[in-house]
């Protein structure tokens, strides 16, 4: 067994114009001293935002620095060979205090071409929602380019969209090309390929404290919507209790839900992938050959591919998402 342990990393907290307290609140983090946390990126290493770990002897190290000092050690061997030193995942969880804009992702092919960027599919599971909070993911009936851009200059965006209500433990499913927002009281965690491309639709004219409103990407985004219809959005799952049940499984990464009041052993030699957990519930003890580390809710943590044995043992009972690259 290497040097490699299951790693924390401190928070990466964002202020956002439409941001709130519930990332203190709900999930006890302390994000002083911005005035509120719209954002709280659990583990990234994108760009200048770069994960940095927080307990074990390699406190202080930066996880782009690890993954060039362990590669395959720490990502899997077939993940390092895909993706190298870049780290192919990002978590977050999201507060929205107010609506966030209407906006859309690149794919992969659109954001290569602009921004020499991976595209930007996603997943979002909510943790809270106020009553009546709602999102929207995709259109509520067919319609072409054109129809959508007459509609669009005609005022009537929101018309357009699929507007789902929302309550805990809802998931969502959103690949690079939907049309998306997440609307006031919805509290989630999101993720996400590594990529902080986002295409703004409209922004319900907000201006920031100087009277300025953001830029939209009117253009852009036009190119980058699939106008594919789909008449499901929210993902259909059964809650099962001390099983895997997964909940989203795509090119880009797989995430299960893991619910148990019980210990489970967790033999992942087939793997050959990182695995990220988020405790959305609850506490455990991960028990690995050389040791445990214990998780609460709101805590995140990357387990490394060399670990391939685990056992979870519930302090009660745990809700908690497991994310891989298949």
């Amino acid at each position: 067994m290497s040097s490699l342990y299951p790693l924390k990393f401190d928070p990466i907290f964002k202020d956002k114009i439409w941001g709130g307290n519930k990332i203190h609140t709900i999930l006890h983090k302390d994000f002083r001293p911005l005035p509120n946390c719209g954002e709280s990126w659990e583990i990234s290493a994108y760009a200048d935002d770069i994960s940095i770990v927080n307990q074990g002897h390699l406190v202080g190290k930066r996880l782009d620095d690890l993954i060039e000092e362990f590669k395959g050690q720490l990502v899997g061997e077939r993940v390092y060979n895909k993706f190298g030193n870049k780290f192919p995942l990002l978590v977050k969880f999201i507060d929205a205090n107010a609506d966030l804009s209407i906006q859309v992702h690149p794919n992969d092919e659109v954001a290569l071409k602009r921004h020499n960027s991976f595209g930007k599919t996603e997943m979002w599971y909510i943790v809270q929602a106020d009553e009546g909070a709602e999102l929207s993911s995709g259109f509520k009936s067919p319609l072409t380019r054109q129809q959508y851009l007459d509609n669009f200059n005609n005022g009537k965006l929101m018309d357009m969209l699929n507007i789902e209500k929302v309550k805990a433990d809802d998931v969502f499913f959103l690949p690079a090309g939907r049309v998306h927002h997440i609307g006031k009281g919805c509290f989630l965690t999101e993720i996400q390929q590594t990529s902080d491309l986002t295409y703004r639709i409209y922004d319900f004219d907000r201006t920031d404290d100087n009277g300025n409103k953001r830029e939209l990407h009117t253009e852009e985004s036009l190119d980058a919507i699939d106008f594919t219809y789909h008449d499901q959005h929210k993902t259909l799952y059964e809650d099962k209790i001390n099983e895997v049940v997964t909940l989203v499984s795509c090119e880009y990464f797989t995430t299960n839900k893991l619910h148990f009041n019980q210990p489970f052993d967790r033999d992942l030699s087939n793997l050959d992938s990182f695995i990220i957990y988020v405790c959305m519930e609850g506490g455990l003890k991960l028990e690995y050959d050389e040791g445990f580390v214990e998780l609460t809710k709101g805590e995140t943590l990357l387990l490394p591919a060399a670990i391939d044995k685990i056992t979870l043992t519930p302090v009660g009972e745990f809700k908690m998402l497991e994310s891989y690259i298949a």
